[in-house]
């Protein structure tokens, strides 16, 4: 029958054209871009990541971050991390607007920012009493957060990437005085804390590899 005939040709094109397009798409070259963070070379913190194409709007990131600063402007600020991101763009990817998922892992030895103060305290079960700017915390996390930003193109291989993520932080920690050379939180172990917060951002210079 030849209605039957044409439908049957149509839909063979319209399979062998399929086919052929996810065969274009498999064969495409995958661009792979290598960013440092432009926000933070200026203070001594490497921020480097490389960010891979695995579809049309799908990347995924790894990264790592390095402070190693002992003191900085007087604060504890040692902080290693390594995270792995997926990201999805919404035109293509490295292009224009995205959102990703996001874990991390670090090792820290620093001083909370609600320790940059002279205020004074004391411990009513032991009668001690220090001082906040003595105080820091040594530990590790484990986070998960949400990014948002956008990349766009600046030259054939040169990108900007502008990102900020948040999260909710788990915390492992020991407080310790530096002035007295012991523990102020008095636990055996480790202290556990959680909370929800920005821990990334900033802006990413990325040069096209391939």
């Amino acid at each position: 029958m030849p209605g039957i005939k044409y439908i049957t040709g149509v839909l063979t094109l319209s399979l062998l054209g399929t086919l052929h397009a996810q065969e274009q798409e498999k064969n495409e070259e995958k661009s792979v871009y290598i960013k440092g963070n432009a926000l933070l070379i200026p203070i001594g913190i490497v921020n480097a990541a490389l960010e891979h194409q695995v579809s049309k709007k799908f990347t995924v990131q790894g990264d790592v971050l390095i402070s190693p600063w002992k003191s900085f402007a007087g604060h504890e600020l040692q902080y290693y991390s390594v995270s792995l991101e997926g990201r999805y763009y919404f035109n293509e990817a490295f292009r224009h607007w995205y959102i990703g998922a996001n874990i991390a892992g670090s090792r820290f030895n620093v001083q909370k920012w609600n320790y940059w103060n002279d205020n004074i305290g004391t411990d009513e079960e032991t009668g001690i009493t220090r001082k906040n700017s003595d105080l820091y915390q040594k530990g590790y996390s484990v986070i998960f957060g949400v990014t948002g930003g956008y990349q766009f193109n600046i030259s054939d291989r040169w990108n900007i990437d502008i990102y900020a993520a948040v999260g909710t932080s788990q915390d492992f920690y020991k407080g310790y005085d530096r002035s007295r050379g012991d523990r102020y939180d008095g636990a055996a172990g480790y202290n556990k804390s959680g909370e929800i917060l920005p821990y990334r951002g900033g802006v990413m210079i990325s040069y096209k590899l391939k």
